[in-house]
């Protein structure tokens, strides 16, 4: 569909310019004149006004359909941000242009306007040359979950002034679930505010299951449970992860240990033992995992009573 509306509107453009071309040798409408202006020269300019506008829409829609076929949907949603502000701009400066015929004047005009304009939408501005770090470094693209200051979410699309965000926790939900609400955040805000991305080049984070025990618990016991309950459910996924974990961290000065298994550290309260497993996990699917570790954890402690106790009391 795309290909044809495209090629239909350079049809349209060839059109327009030839009309134009036809108008100026013909003057078929000498003597007339629309307010001031000849009528021949309205209509010339129209001709060629369209024929711009024509021109544009047809090679950026052709432009647009290569860029979609790459199976990089993160790609294509930003290459496509590309060729709308680069046929806008030529299509805009053509125009004026082709109106005046006199296109010194036309840039040093936009010059002066585009200095003028800098004063007045200073905020807008700073939200498009956000836009441009954002292409340029990657704090974030399409598709990542992130945290821009205090708005949360999956990024759905970040356009020349917004980034828009398939919100995640918020005031309706917890436990880094999506709202159902969509949040726009100025692009501005990610020069002056911090920035979180849970996903990128690594999409894992590091999680934590907390069980509580009492004091009398067999901790090495509980201990070993936990991680075979952990080590079972994850499979060899988390040490493909942690592969891919310590090839980003080889290219860092950051020198880190890291377990190839899921851990339990354990933390001494007041009245009981926490006991925090810590595991890689994707972190669209970190809800789901911990709630299933929970289920296990518990069935295989609840086999145990008499090696594995839990705190008595209201204050768990």
């Amino acid at each position: 569909m795309k290909r044809q509306l495209g090629y239909g509107s350079l049809l349209l453009a060839a059109g327009c310019w030839l009309g134009a071309v036809t108008v100026r040798a013909i003057a078929p409408f000498e003597g007339l004149t629309v307010g001031s202006f000849p009528a021949d020269a309205v209509l010339v300019r129209a001709l060629l006004v369209g024929g711009v506008a024509f021109a544009a829409y047809g090679s950026y829609l052709l432009a647009l359909r290569l860029v979609l076929r790459t199976e990089n949907k993160r790609r294509a949603h930003d290459l496509r941000n590309v060729l709308r502000l680069l046929f806008g701009a030529a299509a805009v400066v053509t125009a004026l242009g082709a109106l005046t015929e006199q296109w010194l004047g036309v840039l040093l005009s936009l010059g002066v306007v585009g200095f003028a304009v800098t004063f007045a939408l200073q905020q807008p501005l700073l939200s498009l040359i956000a836009w441009f770090y954002i292409m340029l470094n990657r704090p974030y693209t399409v598709g990542d979950r992130v945290q821009i200051g205090e708005a949360r979410g999956d990024v759905i699309e970040v356009d020349f002034l917004v980034t828009t965000l398939w919100e995640i926790n918020g005031p309706l939900v917890s436990s880094n679930q999506p709202s159902g609400r969509v949040v726009t955040v100025p692009n501005s805000t990610v020069l002056s505010a911090e920035v979180s991305n849970y996903g990128g080049e690594f999409p894992f984070v590091w999680n934590e299951l907390t069980v509580q025990v009492a004091y009398e618990t067999d901790l090495a016991f509980a201990r070993e449970r936990m991680v075979a309950v952990a080590d079972d459910h994850l499979g060899d996924d988390m040490e493909r992860a942690i592969g891919r974990y310590r090839e980003r961290l080889s290219e860092t000065p950051v020198e880190l240990e890291v377990n190839e298994r899921p851990a339990v550290n354990v933390v001494l309260g007041e009245s009981w033992v926490e006991l925090k497993l810590r595991y890689l996990v994707h972190p669209r699917r970190g809800t789901r995992v911990r709630n299933a570790l929970y289920e296990r954890v518990l069935d295989e402690f609840n086999e145990h009573p008499d090696r594995v106790g839990f705190p008595i009391g209201r204050n768990r």
